[in-house]
Formats: structure tokens, C-alpha cells, sequence
């Protein structure tokens, strides 16, 4: 049977929705992309904004969606292209430049970013969130230049320092990364764990042994010789540093001090492990009773570290043990505002009372005894020190010697009452001024009848500077005593 040819028409032209229809076709596909990115759900959200751009590629706010997207996938390159192609077309697309700026930020581009956030300023020159980021690519800014200055000196605390801040906000920042595993070993190459650790987070598969990691983190330094050099320095800093750990365990306090000053020799800029250091031999120093080498020891590791918290524990002991009660105070209040542990309010409590005590009359110097003395000690001393200052035995002096005989004769009568009443001491010992509480004046309290009632004499005497009454006399003959002056009662 013949094949018959039939003629079926064709439509070569295939349906061409109008423009209208595109974009109402593309507004469907972009409402269905902010669902799914309202779910989290950003790869469908991409790809239905990629439907909206492919419907209506000259809608900035489609790339602009899509770049958002982009982002939360941290997918920063791709939501650059896609933000510069937003503001390619509309130049006042605000969120554009935003999200741009961002881009740039995270991918560690600070000058592009104060570029895109000075822009949005034109357009806008109260907007907050603009205002904000460019103070944030400001910094950035600033830690590029502190890094930059701090390899430059081998400063490379400064520098890992500086690259964690910037990888803060430049978080897929390949160059930031890059430079702080260049220093990572020349900083600190003793602390191997944290180095892995740094090294398989942000580089490596988590199948990567160690020992690959350092020396892939060695070939990716700028000149891995000198971190080697760097590496052989920091370990026999290292080594220095635990022979001194030795000794002082050992209770060899002169041998720990002598080897933290020389471990101090080996790397000036090693800051952290120097920091540490400093107040290994302060606390071996104040072990020595070097009391004022061990606080200028603690403020050199404080230059090096302010936030090493034991360095200003040892400091602020250093400052209680040498009566520098205000000094202490403020190290006290420092630690506490850091660590709020009971322990560090009850070292500040104690150093406060310190202060509030040392602005009194101390009556234990006027007494010259100790803090701990016992009752036969102060009266001891009472005896002494009466006898010293008694206004008869100044009789002959001048007016000026007498009166200062004088204020320290009742001095010593003051101090002898509040010492000698164990309610009185007991309150004076916890930190009351008893002179401003009254408990010292008037009536409570008469040099004189103090001096009348201890030695059991009945005359008058002393007071005035004048002669002694039937009680007691003075004498400046050679032979009169300890002295020159004697004691009789009536």
C-alpha cells in the first residue's frame, strides 16, 4: 500500500508570553523562593529565585534575593556577582549595596566594603545599619595594618591576635587564614594541640594525622625556614621554662629565679609565654621576699597580657604583703570584674578592710608590737613607750619637744586603752575607728590616769610637762637607768 503524505501544519512559532505575563511568571517563581527561604530551606529558595531572574533577568531585586540566598549557603563569591548585578541596574537599590558591602566583608575586603556602605550614606545618610558596617570595615581595616605591623616585628602574638579578630567579621577570608597559619608556629609552636586543632578546622579533612598538618601549615608560610628557627626558639623556651617549674617545686627559690631570667633571654617576642614568665619569677620573688622586683615583675607580664588574670592575683598579694593597701584594692576590683567567684570577692572584701584600716590610727606602730602581740607584749610595750614619752622626762626641752613628747604620750595612753580591752581590740581588729566612734575621748580616756593606774602610783604629774607629783620622778643623772631616768613610786 502506497505511503500517503499527509500535511499536518507545524507551529514554528512557539507561544511568546508578553512582557506582562513574564513578569507576573516571575513574581510567582520569587514568592515561591521567599517561602522556602522563610523555611530555611535556601537551595530551593535559589532555585526558584534563579527562575525568577531567568523570567525577568533586569529585576534588580530577583539578584538581589538570590544573593541573599547565596549568602546563608555561604556562598559569598557567587552572592557578590549577584549583589554588583543588582546595583548594575539600579544604582539606587540600597539593599544592594548592603548586601555587597557584606560580601565584601566577609570575604575579608574592607576597602570595597566602606566603598558600597558610603554609597548607601549617599542614599540614605541616617541609615543605621550602614553607619554600623562601616565602622565595622573600619576595623577590619585597622587589624589588616596592626597584623601587618606586628609580622613585620615578630610580634606574632599580635598577629594571630589581630587574623582571629578579622576572621570574626572576614570569616571566608582565604588570605586571613593563610597569614595566621604562616605565624601560627612562629607565634607558639610549642602549643601543638591548639595548631592541629586550627589547622583541620579550617583547612584540612578531619582524616589528616598531625604531623601532615604541620607541615603543610610549614609550606604554606612565607618562609617556612624561619618558623622552623621560630619552632627550635619557642621549645627551648619551653624547656628553660619547666626547669624552673622544677626548681620551684623543689623549693629551689633563688635556682627558679635565676632560670625564668634567663628563659626571659631566649625570645623577647615570644609575649605570651614571657608573660607567664614574668610572673613565674614574681611568685619566686615574692618567695624570696623581693617583694618590689615581684610587682614590677607582674606589671611587665600585665604589658604583655592584660587579661592574665594570676598576674594581677600575685601583684595584688604583693601589694598587701607591702602595705600598698589602695594598689591591691584596684588589682582586687580588676579580677573580680572578670571572675566573679566568691573566692575573688572575699580577696577584695579583705583588701578593702586592709585600706579602711590602714586610714586609722594604727595603734600597734604606736605601740611598735606586731599584730598578733599578746597581752604581756603590749603591756611591755605600753610600759616602754610611756616611760619614753612622759612629759616630765622632756621637762627640760623646749616648748616644741614638749608638746610632741606630749601628743605622743597620749598616743601611747590611747593606743594602750583600746589594745588592752579585748572588746575594744576586737573591734579596732575588725576595722572600726574607735578614735571617730567617741570610744577614745574624754572621760573613757586620760593618759595620765592610764599611766597612774598601770605603774600604781597616787601623785599627778605629766600632763603639762611639769615636775613630777609624789608618784613619780625623772632623773637625767648617767646613773638613773636605761634611758637616763627612773621610776619611784611614792
Amino acid at each position: 500500500m502506497a505511503a500517503v503524505d499527509i500535511d499536518i501544519p507545524v507551529d514554528t512559532d512557539p507561544q511568546i508570553l508578553n512582557p506582562e505575563d513574564l513578569e507576573r511568571e516571575a513574581e510567582g517563581f520569587k514568592e515561591q523562593g521567599n517561602a522556602f527561604y522563610s523555611q530555611k530551606d535556601y537551595s530551593e529558595a535559589f532555585n526558584f529565585y534563579t527562575k525568577a531572574i531567568d523570567a525577568s533577568p533586569k529585576t534588580a531585586s530577583y539578584y538581589g534575593n538570590r544573593a541573599a540566598t547565596l549568602m546563608m549557603l555561604f556562598r559569598f563569591r557567587e552572592a557578590l556577582e549577584d549583589s554588583q548585578q543588582a546595583v548594575r541596574l539600579d544604582d539606587c537599590f540600597m539593599k544592594g549595596h548592603l548586601r555587597e558591602g557584606k560580601c565584601h566583608l566577609l570575604l575579608g575586603n574592607a576597602m570595597a566594603a566602606n566603598r558600597c556602605f558610603q554609597k548607601v550614606l549617599e542614599l540614605e545618610p541616617s541609615n543605621r545599619e550602614a553607619l554600623q558596617e562601616n565602622k565595622t570595615a573600619s576595623t577590619l581595616l585597622e587589624y589588616e595594618r596592626m597584623a601587618d605591623f606586628g609580622f613585620e616585628k615578630r610580634d606574632f602574638r599580635k598577629v594571630v591576635y589581630c587574623m582571629d579578630r578579622a576572621l570574626a567579621v572576614a570569616s571566608a577570608c582565604h588570605r586571613f587564614k593563610i597569614l595566621k597559619l604562616s605565624v601560627w608556629l612562629c607565634w607558639d609552636a610549642i602549643q601543638k594541640p591548639s595548631l592541629s586543632q586550627v589547622i583541620s578546622c579550617e583547612w584540612m579533612p578531619r582524616t589528616q594525622t598531625h604531623s601532615t598538618s604541620e607541615a603543610c601549615a610549614l609550606r604554606m608560610a612565607p618562609d617556612h625556614e624561619k618558623a622552623r628557627l621560630a619552632c627550635r626558639n619557642a621549645k627551648a623556651l619551653k624547656a628553660k621554662k619547666d626547669e624552673g617549674n622544677q626548681a620551684f617545686k623543689n623549693c629551689s627559690y633563688d635556682a627558679a629565679y635565676k632560670l625564668y631570667t634567663e628563659a626571659l633571654t631566649i625570645d623577647p617576642n615570644n609575649i605570651k609565654t614571657n608573660a607567664k614568665l614574668y610572673c613565674n619569677r614574681a611568685t619566686a620573688g615574692a618567695k624570696l621576699r623581693k617583694l618590689n622586683e615581684a610587682i614590677e615583675d607582674c606589671t611587665s607580664a600585665i604589658k604583655l597580657d592584660d587579661t592574665y588574670i594570676k598576674a594581677y592575683l600575685r601583684r595584688a598579694q604583693c601589694y598587701m604583703n607591702t602595705e600598698q593597701y589602695e594598689e591591691a584594692v584596684r588589682d582586687y576590683e580588676k579580677v573580680y570584674q572578670t571572675e566573679k567567684t566568691s573566692e575573688h570577692k572575699h580577696m577584695l572584701k579583705t583588701a578593702q578592710l586592709e585600706l579602711k584600716k590602714s586610714k586609722r590610727k594604727d595603734y600597734y606602730k604606736v605601740l611598735g608590737v606586731g599584730k598578733n602581740a599578746t597581752e604581756d607584749e603590749i603591756k611591755k610595750a605600753y610600759r616602754k613607750r610611756a616611760l619614753m614619752h612622759h612629759p616630765d622626762r622632756h621637762s627640760a626641752a623646749t616648748q616644741e619637744v614638749q608638746k610632741e613628747e606630749e601628743k605622743k604620750f597620749k598616743e601611747v595612753g590611747e593606743a594602750f586603752t583600746v589594745l588592752s580591752d579585748p572588746k575594744k581590740k576586737i573591734r579596732y581588729d575588725s576595722g572600726h575607728d574607735l578614735e571617730d566612734e567617741g570610744s577614745c575621748d574624754g572621760g573613757d580616756f586620760d593618759a595620765n590616769n592610764i599611766f597612774r593606774a598601770f605603774f600604781g602610783g597616787h601623785g599627778g604629774g605629766g600632763g603639762g610637762g611639769g615636775g613630777g607629783g609624789g608618784g613619780y620622778s625623772f632623773d637625767s643623772s648617767p646613773d638613773s637607768g636605761p634611758g637616763n631616768f627612773f621610776f619611784q613610786f611614792g
